[in-house]
Formats: C-alpha cells, structure tokens, sequence
C-alpha cells in the first residue's frame, strides 16, 4: 500500500473507534481481517497512525480546528510524523488516497501550533481530569500530560530462573537492547520510527522457554520495591494473568511461598502457562470462586502485594483510546475497589508484615488518596519510604518522585521515561 491508501484506512479505522466507541486494538483487527492484501508493514503503519491519532487527539484537533479522523490523520502526518505539506499534498491525490487538501486544511497545516493552549491541550489528556493532573503536577502538567502522549518502549524482564540478562542481551542483539536504567534485568528495545513496528518478541524462541516476559520497567522496578524475600509467604490478591507474580517469584528464587488470587477468573487464567513456561514453582493459585482460601491466610502473610485495578492513565502510551473512555463513574467504581482491596490486604499481614501498593494510574485519587485512607484506617499501618527499599535490589541513586512524597514513589514517562507507576508499601506494626 502507497501513503495515501495507509491514511485513509487510519480514517477508516479511526471513524469506527470514535463513531462506535470500539477498543482501537479491535477495531485494527477486524480491519486487518477484512482488508487480506495489506502487508505486515501496511497494518503496522496504519496502526501506528490510528494509535498516534489517539494519543494527541485534544491537540491535534485543536491545531486542525477539527476532531474528524481525517483531520486528525492529517495532523499526525504534519505535526508528528514531520512530513513536508507537499508530500503531504501529494499523499491525498493518490490512487486510494484521502483526497485533495482544502484550502482549509492546507492552512490550517501551514500554521505551527498554538503554545497558548490549555494544559489539557497541550497534554492531550480529558479536561475533566486537569483539577487531578494540577493537584499532582501543578505547573507541569502539561508537559507530564504530554510525556503520557509519546510512543512507548518494548521493556523486557529477564526470567533470571532460566537465564541471565547479559545471555538475553545477546540472543536478542538484532534487535539492539539497551539495560534498563533501573531495574537490574530489564532489556529495553528502541521505540521504532514513525511508520515502523515493535518487533513480535514473543514469537522468539527465547520467549518459549521462558527467558523473558514483557514488562515495563515501571512494574518491574514496583515489583523489587516490595522487597519480597524466599523465606516469606506472600499473597497476590490482584494477579490478573501473572506479570508481577512471576517477577516475584524470579526475585524469590523459587522459593518462600506466592499465593496468586484474582477476582476475575478469565484475567486469572492466562497464569498457569506463563508460571509453567517461566519455571516458577512456588506460586499458589487460588481459584477465583475460592476466595475464602484467602481467608485462611488471615494474620500469617510477610507481604501481601495489591496491584489494585485502577484508571490505567499511567499506561496512555500504550493504550491511548483509554483516555478518551475513562469516565467519572469508572474512576469512581476503581476507587471503591482499591479501598475494599487495601483494607482486605491489611487483614492478612502477619504483625511486622508489609502491604505493598500498586497501581498504572498518575491521579492522586487512586495513588496518595488511598495511602492516607488506610493509614487513617489502620493506625497499625505505617509506611515505608520507598528509598530505604531500594538499596541492593535496583541500580544507581533513588529517583525523585515525580509528585514530590518520599513514603511513597511516583514513575512518571517524564521524570523516568517508565510507564506512570505509584508504588507505596506499609508496614503492620510489632
């Protein structure tokens, strides 16, 4: 496929997310299903402009003065993907293509953007959320807004139950990895350029056996802050598919004792082969219809992590229709659900045992809000500054939070080119 014909199937694929609120990732599918002739190159740029429309959406059609796909596929060409107004032009008069500019259009291209816009402009994140962006960024919310906005990274964990990070490096070196800044056996792979792809990781033989899973440093840096250690029972009360409990495992070294648990039986059921192909044999899983198994755990647990179901705003990178859907009744059901699932965790911390918070969400809501809820709570509770955690388990100097606390740890793309990440852990008093 020419340019023209990869910016109006972007349009095409962008009218049915916006039209019919679809997830863009199935949207992309069914598109790829029905168009068979387009190459592997072809659905990857088109959906590189689907996901780059989406991600600057308030910005885009701020500059376009229009929030119609082909004024947003139109402005991702010149705003971002930096191509010249004539090949621009000469993308829309051909075979397939969009077609001709307006003259409208052609100025509205012309034209360089508006540095006066709104903080919610500029950071292409929904007005409704500035009060929360301002309460945690104040002046720089915009440019946190914006970070949020970018193409993210392909992060790696090293499974180092079967391997090494060095060994990883090397068996993917076509790929030209970097380390992580600091998680210890993070790999991370280049964000491809404009009309390029991530490379399919997992169909690499090393995937198969288990030398690595997918997973951005931010969670893997949250993972090693929980300071588990193999001589302690620790429970996942939120292990969706596993990400973190097969972290946890790797840094227990198969030992001690991970009780896995999710409400949501089909997020849970993804585990039993990544604990398989991982080689982590000391998780216990939990049936979601058996949560009075957690019950008995009651007072015993060393660690209990929660990495609570949240927004998902610190994840816009990867998921940037996300933030157009999010509304305020969801954030508020989320809301209620981390604090049903903080005040349960607490409940079965042995006395000297360690709650460990977690969510991929940047809004004081869900992150400080709730710390000083079950602090207020659990007089029991204190926290734990996240500094005093990170000594010998990740690499270089703690980072400043991005919100400023010293209890607790803010990841921000901004401030550590990571996914956005709030990392809090309490400790039962003796």
């Amino acid at each position: 496929m020419r340019l023209g014909g990869r910016a109006s199937a972007a349009i095409e694929v962008l009218n049915e997310i916006l039209t019919r609120h679809r997830p863009a990732s199935d949207a992309l599918q069914e598109w790829g299903r029905s168009h068979r002739f387009a190459g592997a190159g072809d659905r990857a740029a088109i959906g590189n402009l689907v996901f780059d429309a989406l991600r600057k959406r308030a910005s885009l059609a701020h500059y376009m003065e229009s929030d119609t796909p082909r004024a947003l596929v139109l402005g991702v060409f010149a705003f971002h993907w930096r191509l010249p107004l004539d090949r621009i032009t000469e993308m829309t008069l051909e075979e397939h293509g969009p077609g001709a500019l307006s003259e409208e259009e052609r100025a509205k291209l012309e034209n360089p953007p508006d540095p006066a816009a709104p903080p919610w402009i500029r950071g292409d994140y929904p007005q409704w959320l500035d009060a929360s962006f301002a309460r945690v960024f104040a002046d720089r919310r915009a440019e946190e807004g914006e970070a949020l906005a970018g193409r993210a990274p392909l992060d790696l964990r090293t499974n180092t139950l079967k391997t090494t990070a060095a060994k990883l490096m090397s068996v993917l070196a076509k790929y030209h990895p970097e380390k992580g800044r600091y998680a210890p056996d993070c790999i991370r792979l280049p964000v491809p350029a404009a009309d390029g792809r991530n490379p399919n990781v997992e169909a690499e033989p090393a995937h198969g056996k288990g030398w690595f899973e997918v997973q951005d440093q931010g969670s893997q840096v949250a993972a090693l802050l929980s300071a588990a250690k193999g001589s302690e029972q620790v429970a996942d009360i939120c292990a969706g598919a596993g990400g973190k409990t097969l972290a946890l495992a790797a840094i227990m070294e198969n030992r001690g004792q991970i009780h896995a648990y999710d409400a949501d039986r089909h997020r849970l059921r993804p585990i039993f082969e990544r604990l398989q192909r991982a080689g982590a044999r000391n998780v216990q899983v939990i049936p979601a219809d058996e949560v009075e198994r957690l019950g008995t755990l009651r007072g015993k647990l060393d660690m209990v992590l929660v990495d609570a179901p949240c927004s998902g705003s610190g994840a816009w990178r990867r998921k940037p229709d996300a933030k157009w859907r999010l509304k305020p009744e969801a954030l508020a059901q989320r809301i209620e659900q981390q604090r049903q699932l903080l005040a349960s965790g607490a409940e079965l911390l042995r006395p000297g045992g360690r709650l460990h918070y977690v969510t991929c969400s940047l809004l004081p809501e869900e992150n400080a809000d709730q710390i000083n809820a079950i602090l207020k709570a659990h007089p029991d509770l204190e926290p734990i500054p996240y500094a005093s955690q990170w000594g010998g388990r990740l690499q270089g100097e703690p980072p400043a939070s991005a919100d400023g606390e010293t209890r607790s740890l803010l990841l921000t793309p901004l401030d550590h080119k990571t996914d956005g990440f709030f990392i809090a852990t309490l400790k039962r008093r003796m």
